[in-house]
Formats: C-alpha cells, sequence, structure tokens
C-alpha cells in the first residue's frame, strides 16, 4: 500500500501495526572504492551540498574511505569492495544505485545519464547473481526516477518505506521501489525544494528510533506522523545539524550508530546524550574530502540483507 497523506499514513499503520517482522539491521555490508575522486558537475543541479569551488584530494579520499570500511569491519560486518571506476566520479555513493532485500539485489534508475552508466556495472550484478544466487529487481531500463535508498528510506524491521519527493524520484520510480522492496507500506511525501535525497533529513535507526529534521518537510504533519511510529524515541535535528551531515546516519547493528566526524561533530551534545541514552555506541569517521561531492557516511553503505 502507498499513502500520501499524514492521515492515511497514521491509518495505515494502525492496521498494519509497528511490530518489527523482518531483520532491523543488515548481515554485512557493500561499498564501491573512489578511484580519481572528484566533484561531479553533473548532478549539482539540485544538490546543494556540493562543494564545486574546492580542490579535491583524491589519495586523501581514498584514504579516509578505506578507514570507513576498518571501522565497519571492526563491528565485525563483512564489508564487501568493489573497484572504483574513474569515469563515474559518483559511483562510490553506491546506495543510489545498488540496494538488497533478503535475496535480491535492487537496482535503481539514476536521475542524470552519468550516474545511470554506474547500474550498468556488471561486476556488481555478475556477484549477486553468481555469487549469492540473488534475483534481480532491475529498474535501469524503466521510464522512471528511482534513487532506491536515497530517496526511499526503509524501516527494514517494519517494512515501511518513508519515500521523499524530489527530482530524485518520481511517482512511478515510488511504486516500482515499493515493488522491489518488498514493503507493506510507504508513505510518499514532498520534501522542500532546497532537498535532494531524503537520507539527508530522516534516518531509521535499526527500527528502534529515528531521527529526522522536521524544517525539511514540505508539510509539518509528516515528520509529526512518522514520529509516531517512533513514540518517545525520536530525535529532532537542527537545520545547523543538518548541513553537518548528522541527519546522514546509519544503525550497523541494533546499538552501533555510524556518522561521519562533521556529522557527530555537528550533533549537539544534548542529542549525542539522548542516542546514548536510548542504548546507541555512536562511532565516527573523517570523510570531508569525500564529503565535497555532496553526500556523506550513509550514501558509502549500501546494505546486505
Amino acid at each position: 500500500m502507498i499513502v500520501t497523506t499524514p492521515g492515511e499514513f497514521l491509518a495505515a499503520v494502525k492496521r498494519c501495526g509497528t511490530v518489527r517482522s523482518s531483520a532491523a539491521f543488515p548481515a554485512s555490508v557493500f561499498m564501491i572504492e573512489p578511484r580519481d575522486f572528484r566533484v561531479s558537475s553533473a548532478t549539482a543541479g539540485d544538490n546543494q551540498y556540493m562543494d564545486l569551488a574546492g580542490n579535491v584530494d583524491s589519495e586523501r579520499a581514498l584514504a579516509q574511505h578505506r578507514s570507513l570500511v576498518k571501522l565497519i569491519q571492526s563491528l565485525a560486518l563483512e564489508v564487501k569492495v568493489f573497484p572504483g571506476d574513474p569515469s563515474q566520479p559518483d559511483g562510490v555513493f553506491l546506495n543510489n544505485a545498488f540496494a538488497t532485500v533478503p535475496g535480491r539485489l535492487v537496482i535503481g534508475r539514476m536521475a542524470t545519464e552519468e550516474r545511470q552508466r554506474e547500474t550498468r556495472r556488471q561486476d556488481v550484478r555478475e556477484y549477486f547473481v553468481h555469487k549469492k544466487n540473488y534475483d534481480l529487481a532491475d529498474l535501469s531500463g524503466e521510464n522512471l526516477v528511482a534513487e532506491l535508498t536515497g530517496a526511499m528510506v526503509l524501516d527494514r524491521g517494519r517494512r515501511i518505506g518513508y519515500c521523499g519527493m524530489t527530482e530524485r524520484v518520481d511517482q512511478a520510480g515510488c511504486a516500482a521501489m515499493h515493488a522491489a522492496f518488498l514493503n507493506r507500506l510507504t508513505f510518499s511525501f514532498d520534501l522542500n525544494p532546497a532537498e535532494y535525497h531524503t537520507n539527508v533529513v530522516l534516518s531509521v535507526l535499526a527500527g528502534r528510533a529515528c531521527v529526522l529534521v522536521p524544517g525539511a518537510f514540505a508539510d509539518p504533519e509528516v515528520p509529526a506522523a512518522i514520529a509516531q511510529v517512533y513514540t518517545g524515541r525520536t530525535l529532532y535535528l537542527s537545520e545547523a545539524e543538518k548541513r553537518s551531515y548528522s541527519g546522514n546516519c546509519i544503525a550497523l547493528t541494533g546499538h552501533d550508530l555510524l556518522f561521519s566526524q562533521a556529522g557527530l561533530d555537528g550533533l549537539s551534545l544534548p542529542n549525542r546524550h539522548q542516542l546514548g541514552n536510548w542504548g546507541f555506541n555512536l562511532h565516527a569517521i573523517e570523510l570531508d574530502e569525500l564529503e565535497k561531492a555532496g553526500g556523506s557516511l550513509r550514501c558509502l553503505i549500501a546494505e546486505l540483507f
């Protein structure tokens, strides 16, 4: 079921219930290593977070990415790393192009032609089909826009999708992702025109809590409705925290929550304490070189279920 108003969403949640019935966090992750990393102007039209003026140190970007891999491995999670492609400068932000549900690789349909090349990578496809025996839900050739878990934030345990409508997703794409991700319920809503991806302003933390930026939603009733699913466990972020990528975080276990260093540094002390009170261990890694391209830690990680 796809709903488009807060009232419909809350009614559907009441009917469906909020009990978690699926895995709420991944068994492992996969990533794409940056190679000759640079900032792409092709995706700058709707991404206010990009630093088009700054110089990029590709070797430093690579080192930061490898440090993130080591951090994830330290949490006893396997990391499958695919090689970077210098012809795909945004390819390191693979969660927009590839995602999984158990037994299935979902391939997105990117908004720009440059990023559409990422979804044609044969090595990723072959790994999941031949090594993992996954089937494919391939949206890359469809007449739609669907930038996967950038556009649609998933509550994996409850199988709820939160789809913020921007230029990075259209209604056909939202419907296609709803089906591909096997959602029980998808809530489609408008973000403010300045936003480009939902996962910068909303994150569901292992089904136990969520963080969101109320001012990023076109209708203030939308974040209020989402908060009702996580009663007493919703962390509200300020615009300053959003700009620091504090909302672009990910819980990779039931208690380990990862931020970029900028994201954690930007998080207010009361908000840090609140996350700790909810039982989360906060981890951070420096990603400022990669963040120049308009994405942060969550964008670098694709979950493997």
